[in-house]
C-alpha cells in the first residue's frame, strides 16, 4: 500500500544562528554574515563559549538588525567547546541553565534589550532532544527565569512531551544538515550533508509538506517553528541566501502573535 502523505505548508517560519561563539582572544567573526538573513540569534552566555566582551559585542550586533535575542546555553566545558557529556543532577542542571539565562538577561537589560528564547548547545542539545528528564529539567529552569521564555529544542515527540509535561512554550527546531531518525532525534553517526542543492532540496519540501526525510528513506512529520543555520561551514552564507528567497522568516513569538491574532 502507497503511504498517504498529508501535506500542510509552512507559512511562518524562524531562521537562527549562533553568536558569540568565541573566547578571549580567539574570535569567529565569520558569525556576523548571517546576520542579514536570520530573524533570530542565540548569544552564548560564556560557558561554552563567550566571554563579556564578545557577549555585549553580539547583543549590540543583534540589535542593530532588530533581531529577536536568546540565550545560547551549555555545559560548563570551555576546552570542549561543550561537546562533551556532564553528568549533572536535576538541581544542578537547573542551576547551571538559570545562571546562564539570568547572566543574559541581564546583560540584555543594560542595553534596552530583551530575551525570548534559550537553545542548548553541543552535547546538551543532543541530551536534550534524546532524555526526556533531562529535558523537562531544562525546560523548568528556563520557567523559573521567565514564564515568557521560549525553549527552542531538538524536533521531536520528546519534545512535545516535554512541552506537554511542564507547560512551557517550546518552539521545535530542525537543522536542515542533519540526518534524522524516523522519531526524529538526530543520527549522530552519519556526517553532516553540507550539498546547498539537497538542503535547499529539503527546505522546499519541508516547506510544503511539514515532512523531512529520514534515515529509512521515509517522511516524518515534523512540528518545527524554527531552523537553525549554522556558520561552520564553507558555504554556509551562500546556504542560509538561497533559504531566505524560498521564505522571509520571522521570530518565534510573533509568528505566535499573528497565529493568536494579537498582529496583522
Amino acid at each position: 500500500m502507497q503511504e498517504v502523505i498529508e501535506r500542510k505548508s509552512i507559512k511562518n517560519i524562524d531562521f537562527n544562528c549562533d553568536l558569540a561563539q568565541a573566547y578571549g582572544i580567539y574570535k569567529n567573526n565569520n558569525e556576523f554574515e548571517l546576520l542579514d538573513y536570520v530573524s533570530s540569534v542565540n548569544v552564548s552566555c560564556g560557558f561554552h563559549a563567550g566571554d563579556p566582551v564578545t557577549i555585549k559585542e553580539a547583543l549590540l550586533r543583534a540589535k542593530e538588525k532588530n533581531l529577536a535575542i536568546g540565550a545560547h546555553i551549555g555545559f560548563n566545558d570551555i576546552q570542549g567547546f561543550g561537546y562533551r557529556p556532564v553528568e549533572l543532577k536535576e538541581d544542578e542542571l537547573e542551576a547551571l541553565v538559570v545562571y546562564q539565562v539570568g547572566a543574559i538577561m541581564a546583560f540584555a537589560k543594560a542595553y534596552g534589550l530583551s530575551i525570548e528564547h534559550v537553545r542548548p548547545h553541543g552535547a546538551m542539545y543532543k541530551m536534550a532532544g534524546e532524555d526526556f528528564t533531562f529535558s523537562c529539567a531544562i525546560a523548568r529552569a528556563i520557567k523559573k527565569c521567565s514564564d515568557w521564555l521560549v525553549y527552542f529544542a531538538p524536533v521531536g515527540d520528546i519534545t512535545s512531551k516535554v512541552a506537554d509535561y511542564t507547560g512551557v512554550q517550546i518552539a521545535g527546531e530542525i537543522m536542515l544538515e542533519k540526518t534524522y531518525n524516523p522519531d526524529l532525534t538526530i543520527d549522530y553517526s552519519k556526517d553532516d550533508n553540507t550539498n546547498n542543492y539537497d538542503l535547499i532540496k529539503r527546505l522546499q519540501h519541508f516547506l510544503h509538506t511539514s515532512q523531512i526525510r529520514n534515515n529509512l528513506g521515509g517522511m516524518s512529520f515534523a512540528e518545527a517553528s524554527t531552523i537553525h543555520f549554522s556558520n561552520k561551514y564553507k558555504n554556509s552564507l551562500e546556504m542560509i541566501q538561497q533559504a531566505r528567497s524560498l521564505i522571509m522568516p520571522s521570530p518565534v513569538n510573533y509568528n505566535n502573535a499573528k497565529i493568536s491574532g494579537w498582529v496583522d
